[in-house]
């Protein structure tokens, strides 16, 4: 292999990519060794199993690829700005909308969600740490290498370019030769096992974590959700992760699952790849209405109206979004009555759906509303996500949906729903639990200038794009026709709004370290749920004494029972698990094999998977029983958190 195959050349935006990559990577090391931090990054982060750390080191990769995914989208943008501008060509803007839609989905949204998740859940249901800490750090450098090799295709190897759900048989070998599509199947199946492992994870620490007396249902909402999400991710991922393999055997080993010829079925992809994409729709909207809730109950200061319907629309949204996944290609031909069917079952998961709605419509009812910048985002997102939900109801009339598929109507209807619901609820979420993350709050000022720029620049993106479909214009196209340059163009100019509304969202967190008041008590908003009820910064324990559970709104019950988590009388030594480079090591591992077979390395891949191997039988045979944080040590800690 020469050089010009194994790296990507000829696109100077690519090259401007590899040097930004290596004064990046220059500066970082050069930092590292300047202020002598090597041992402290690995001490404290690389090596780490506390749920807290983690679930920050998912939002941080997150909003790394939040800005790739970003910088993709402002591209394609500027590319569809003016008629025949040639900014992309043909190529590159396939593998531009691939990743961007990849990227946004995969390493955006779900390991955004599944940070918030980690730190948060165990703090409201009253456990001091996940049910497998050392799972959970598995977990995240699953996830974490999975999204770097799929990340670096674009400078090695070239990226990807069969669109984000790669339907054969144009994602296949004879279609598709190169590394491209193999950095997207490999890449998807390292992060997709970390995915899994946390749906499991979670739901084991829900079922059998929960403080003194919180029964399911006295759980928070956000709890909830991730409590029925981890259920679709148990039962969906399976699915991608068959699928991934199936087509991986298709390409590098000959194989005939999804081909052309030999009696292969190249729906059968589209088929397992939306039986798994529609429930992974659910994965990322379930928890942002969870946050929505935790969010509005807050700064509404009332308990959430319908709570047990809350959580029934929740568990039924989660059993229709496994019987709706034909709707995404009406058009293929599986006749009338299969479509009739699935038209009926799209309708139907609406239902729960608007029930919510009603229910945060009731929350806000006669409340005194305080417009702090989490719950802007929460308000602007309901007329928003309706918008997007009507048009999907439209979308799932079989019938209509002739007219509207494949066009850029509903490229409009799921932006609508994924912006609005997903996106919306990460910025909720994160400005909401800052303060209990780091220890101030972000500005609220500029937070509410970003709210702004990013709100009003994603309805000038979206809404014209909606026309554009009803017009005729067609998904994926890298060129557009002079008579619908207008619409066109004002939805690059809304596309770079939302790039300066996320661009003063990440200098707002660098401001705000600098200005911003620290936190002297851990209950920043007035809080109603159990994680407000431990000291910021928390211990590394979470709660010095567990309460017991009363009522829906814990943390409020306590408020009025003027009980801490901190009862000297009840003080016992607590286990705590011990950090581990084992997980670290592990997937750096499997991350070369699957780098390996990338490029049809076989023999390096299969001495690679050896060196898994090894790393999972040190592991079974490691008597690591973590350790105790012996009484005093508490007493101490508490006593300089809470200023007793």
């Amino acid at each position: 292999m020469n050089l010009d195959e194994f790296f990507v050349t000829g696109e100077p935006l690519i090259y401007a990519g590899m040097v930004s990559i290596v004064l990046v990577t220059s500066a970082m090391i050069f930092l590292l060794t300047y202020f002598k931090k090597w041992g402290w990054l690995w001490r404290e982060w690389l090596t780490t199993v506390d749920h807290k750390k983690i679930g920050v080191m998912y939002i941080l990769s997150a909003l790394a690829m939040l800005f790739r995914g970003g910088v993709d989208a402002l591209m394609m943008r500027v590319q569809l700005a003016f008629p025949d501008l040639n900014f992309l060509n043909a190529q590159h803007y396939n593998e531009i909308f691939t990743t961007h839609g990849t990227i946004m989905i995969i390493f955006m949204a779900m390991p955004f969600l599944i940070g918030l998740m980690n730190i948060i859940v165990p703090l409201q249901i009253g456990a001091r740490d996940f049910a497998f800490p050392f799972v959970n750090a598995l977990s995240f450098w699953s996830f974490f290498f999975g999204a770097l090799l799929f990340n670096i295709s674009f400078v090695i190897g070239g990226s990807p370019d069969a669109g984000w759900t790669s339907y054969t048989p144009l994602a296949g070998a004879a279609m598709n030769p190169g590394p491209g599509q193999n950095f997207y199947l490999l890449g998807l199946q390292l992060s997709g096992i970390g995915t899994l492992a946390t749906g499991i994870n979670l739901m084991v620490t829900i079922l059998k974590m929960r403080a003194p007396g919180m029964k399911l249902f006295k759980m928070p909402i956000f709890s909830w959700s991730t409590l029925v999400t981890s259920f679709i991710i148990i039962f969906a991922f399976p699915i991608l992760t068959v699928a991934l393999a199936l087509m991986t055997i298709d390409r590098i080993f000959g194989s005939q699952f999804f081909t052309l010829t030999g009696e292969g079925l190249p729906m059968m992809w589209a088929n397992l790849f939306w039986m798994w994409g529609h429930p992974e729709v659910y994965i990322v909207i379930l928890p942002a209405f969870g946050i929505f809730s935790e969010v509005i109950a807050t700064f509404a200061k009332k308990r959430i109206f319908g709570y047990h319907a809350m959580v029934w629309s929740m568990i039924l949204i989660a059993g229709l979004s496994f019987l709706v996944w034909v709707h995404h290609f009406f058009t293929m031909g599986a006749g009338a009555f299969v479509n009739s069917v699935f038209s009926v079952s799209t309708m139907l998961i609406a239902v729960p759906t608007g029930v919510k709605i009603f229910n945060w419509l009731g929350t806000l009812y006669k409340s005194k509303i305080q417009f702090t910048t989490p719950m802007m985002w929460a308000l602007a997102f309901i007329p928003s996500f309706v918008i997007g939900g009507v048009t999907g109801v439209m979308l799932g009339m079989a019938a209509a949906d002739y007219q509207f598929h494949n066009s850029y109507f509903l490229i409009a209807h799921f932006h609508y729903v994924l912006i609005a619901g997903t996106v919306f609820a990460c910025f909720a979420g994160l400005e909401y639990w800052y303060p209990k993350m780091f220890g101030h709050k972000l500005n609220e000022k500029l937070g509410k200038l970003s709210f702004w720029l990013f709100v009003i620049g994603f309805h000038v993106t979206f809404l014209p794009q909606y026309f554009l479909g009803l017009d005729g214009m067609p998904r994926r196209l890298f060129d557009t026709a002079p008579e619908w340059f207008t619409l066109n163009f004002i939805s690059t100019v809304g596309a770079f709004g939302m790039g300066a509304g996320f661009a003063l969202f990440v200098f707002n967190i660098y401001y705000s370290y600098r200005t911003s008041q620290r936190e002297t008590t851990g209950d920043s908003w007035d809080g109603r749920t159990l994680e407000w009820a431990t000291p910021t910064p928390i211990p590394h324990y979470n709660f010095a004494t567990l309460p017991t559970i009363r009522d829906i709104d814990a943390f409020v019950e306590m408020k009025k029972r003027n009980e801490t988590t901190y009862d000297e009388s009840k003080l016992k030594p607590i286990h705590m698990p011990n950090n581990s480079g084992q997980p670290f090591i592990m997937m750096a591992l499997l991350f070369m094999a699957s780098f390996a077979l990338v490029f049809e390395w076989i023999t390096l891949s299969v001495i690679f998977l050896v060196g898994v191997l090894i790393m999972m039988v040190i592991r079974s045979f490691d008597e690591d029983d973590g350790h105790h944080v012996e009484v005093e040590e508490i007493k101490e800690t508490e006593r300089s958190l809470r200023g007793l």
